[in-house]
């Protein structure tokens, strides 16, 4: 995001101040988004990036990271709360051929 943002603000010709009183920001929140900083409040950087013409999107992360999540909520979960491991999910092919004559 931090290459996009400065990418776009010099393709528009615009100094880190000028998309900075356009944007209703500080500078510093500029340099600090073009720097990858970690530390930033949602709204502005969408205040920011909606002054470029850009914007945020969320995306499902498929890294090892990912799974390891959902592999631990399946591991936490309360066995009363998951399914019985004999009955296939609905809409698997298991489960519609056993369900055919």
């Amino acid at each position: 995001m931090a290459v996009a943002v400065r990418a776009r603000r010099t393709a528009l010709r615009l100094s880190q101040q000028d998309l900075a009183d356009m944007a209703g920001v500080s500078e510093r929140l500029v340099r600090f988004v073009e720097q990858g900083k970690p530390s930033l409040r949602l709204d502005t950087l969408v205040a920011l990036l909606d002054t470029l013409g850009l914007e945020l999107q969320l995306a499902t992360r498929t890294s090892a990271a990912a799974r390891a999540l959902v592999t631990q909520a399946l591991v936490t979960q309360p066995l009363s709360e998951r399914p019985p491991s004999d009955v296939p999910l609905e809409g698997s092919a298991r489960s519609e051929r056993e369900a055919q004559p």
